[in-house]
């Protein structure tokens, strides 16, 4: 990797990779690395090699956009041929005929008009040409094959040799459900075979680890289509799990002060309107009527939380006032969005408000980011933060957007916690801080988050008494930390490849008798771990032992026990461990100790 500089070279010295003119130098005078800016180029430019092979092989292709995104690229487009995962072999080959023509790649520009008129018989340009506002538009051009883009690109296709076609998918035109399925082809592409090789490893672990299949295999939930796409059927493994994470996370909370409250589901659309919801969020929800009223299902649980503090006259000496909730909500996602547990159209936020002082933002941001770090740890999360600014759809005075995003960076500056800034990606109501969780395969994932609001309190009047006995504004600062329970839950399967730690185990262990004539020593022992507030089974079917012990390890328990005439005799335990497929005997008081030591692994 020593080999692979940042940014460009040119006359010995290295340009800062966004602000220099790449087209204008030789690829001997570029060097790339796997920084974000160089993927950034070296995938947009891969995305049009694909482009280029897919119009040969398919002269009556179309395209839409081949946009760059987190992982790689894809590119939609229409063919009259289907196209499926057994193609990408065939374009993968064509992609490494071109790149052996070492076709340059160049840059020109044309006015808007004459490019409406360039491809006026190309109905998916048009498209694209509807949502450029520029007059002038920059294409890019190699061999035969020239497409709308702002660049920049790598000078020659000789440059792209690592690269690899992922998948093939359906994508609706513009993501807009209502319009034709275009065909989505993704891949990816590296500065170097290495860093390639390692990603393909990762999406191979990933299909293993696809909290989809794992779900099923372990019966933790299931989706239905007489029900409704996106909608969740939590089975009994599955719902002891999450029951566990509920009823520890119920605790941590009333530990920090945090008190329990519970709204209403559906709520009159004028509480919307006045919430800047039905204006702003409003193609994101469901609504209805009743005697003549209409309804929305609530998104969010921030209103139902508002009409709590204001049951009440506050005087400064409440606050900071924090209500919990395990809110249902509910979510208009686009059916092309839906995936297994992380996109839904109902969910369960872990979801709380604060309701301070302005005086009091820095101190309850900074015990969040306790709360938060407390909870990572128990789950093997490392994480990192982003303060997200205001976007061009929000609700609220400029300045006061400026003074609750000064608030939020004064809070993790004075303590010195680094973080990143997300241009533009606030609510609509406040800027936030954003908690993204790094999982086992290094993916980064976003789930909680914390919100200053001024806006909210303002729109529905919320006053406190102050020192003076004068009435004053309080803060709304929302937060949620797993963000939900079902798209944490998908994260934490692929995370630890279901094998969950013992404090949520559904199953924390699982007693298996030798024979018949030990069945009733392993009911003492469910018994004895039943009191102990463990999810504890039996597996006693008329099987041998070998294939009770390899269907036990497939439920991947923490804990397996053999019980036979020699633990009867010596009231001891022989545990298995499941991946060494080893065994040793413990006491029952030794065992029983262990227990409490993984039970005590939890740190919030």
């Amino acid at each position: 990797m020593d080999e692979i500089l940042i940014g460009i070279k040119k006359d010995g010295e290295i340009f800062d990779i966004q602000s220099a003119d790449i087209e204008n130098l030789t690829g001997e005078n570029i060097l790339y690395d796997n920084s974000s800016e160089a993927l950034e180029i070296i995938r947009h430019s891969t995305a049009h090699l694909m482009a280029q092979a897919i119009k040969i092989l398919y002269p009556d292709a179309k395209f839409f956009v081949g946009p760059v995104i987190e992982d790689g690229f894809y590119y939609d487009f229409r063919t009259k041929e289907k196209i499926n995962d057994t193609d990408l072999k065939a374009i993968e080959k064509q992609m490494k005929s071109l790149i052996k023509k070492k076709l340059p790649i160049e840059k020109y520009s044309i006015s808007k008009t004459d490019v409406l008129e360039k491809f006026a018989d190309d109905d998916l340009k048009q498209e694209v040409l509807k949502r450029i506002e520029d007059e002038n538009i920059t294409i890019y051009k190699q061999g035969e094959f020239e497409d709308l883009c702002r660049g920049p690109h790598v000078p020659n296709t000789k440059l792209l040799h690592n690269f690899k076609l992922t998948r093939v998918a359906g994508a609706y035109l513009g993501g807009d459900e209502k319009r034709e399925m275009l065909t989505r082809v993704y891949g990816t592409a590296f500065a170097d075979k290495e860093s390639l090789k390692e990603h393909l490893a990762i999406i191979e672990e990933a299909k293993k680890r696809d909290h989809r299949k794992l779900g099923r295999e372990l019966d933790l939930f299931t989706f239905d289509d007489e029900i409704g796409a996106g909608l969740p059927i939590w089975l009994p493994n599955g719902a002891r799990l999450r029951s566990k994470l509920e009823n520890l996370l119920f605790k941590a909370h009333r530990k920090r002060g945090y008190q329990p409250v519970r709204a209403p589901e559906i709520l009159k659309s004028d509480a919307w309107k006045v919430s800047g919801h039905y204006q702003n969020y409003g193609e994101n929800m469901y609504f209805t009527t009743i005697d003549d009223v209409e309804y929305g299902i609530k998104p969010m649980n921030c209103l139902g939380h508002i009409k709590v503090y204001q049951n009440s006259l506050r005087s400064y000496r409440d606050l900071p006032l924090k209500f919990f909730e395990y809110g249902v909500v509910h979510r208009h996602e686009k059916s092309g969005v839906m995936h297994g547990l992380f996109r839904v159209r109902e969910f369960t936020q872990d979801d709380a408000h604060i309701f301070c002082m302005p005086s009091q933002i820095k101190d309850n941001v900074i015990e969040v980011l306790g709360f938060v770090d407390d909870i990572m740890k128990s789950f093997g999360f490392s994480y990192a933060l982003e303060i997200s600014t205001r976007p061009d759809k929000a609700i609220g005075d400029e300045k006061v957007w400026e003074v609750a995003t000064d608030g939020l960076k004064d809070a993790l500056d004075e303590n010195g916690i680094s973080y990143e800034i997300d241009e533009g990606g606030g609510a609509f109501y406040g800027p936030k801080i954003d908690i993204k969780i790094t999982d086992a395969l290094k993916r980064k994932w976003q789930c909680g988050t914390i919100q200053i609001d001024f806006n909210l309190p303002e729109r529905f009047g919320l006053t406190y008494n102050n020192e003076n006995n004068e009435k004053s504004q309080p803060v709304m600062i929302h937060r949620a930390i797993l963000g939900s329970f079902e798209r944490f839950i998908g994260i934490l399967i692929e995370h630890v490849g279901g094998e969950f730690p013992f404090f949520i185990a559904p199953t924390q262990i699982i007693v298996i008798p030798v024979a018949e004539t030990h069945l009733d020593y392993a009911k003492e022992i469910a018994n004895e771990l039943m009191e102990m507030e463990i999810d504890c089974e039996i597996s006693s079917k008329n099987e041998s032992l070998s294939k009770r012990i390899r269907v036990a390890e497939k439920q991947k328990p923490p804990m397996i026990l053999v019980v036979g005439d020699e633990e009867i005799d010596n009231k001891t335990v022989a545990l298995r461990d499941r991946r060494e497929r080893k065994q040793y005997n413990l006491t029952k008081a030794e065992f029983y100790n262990i227990i409490k030591e993984k039970m005590d692994e939890v740190h919030f």
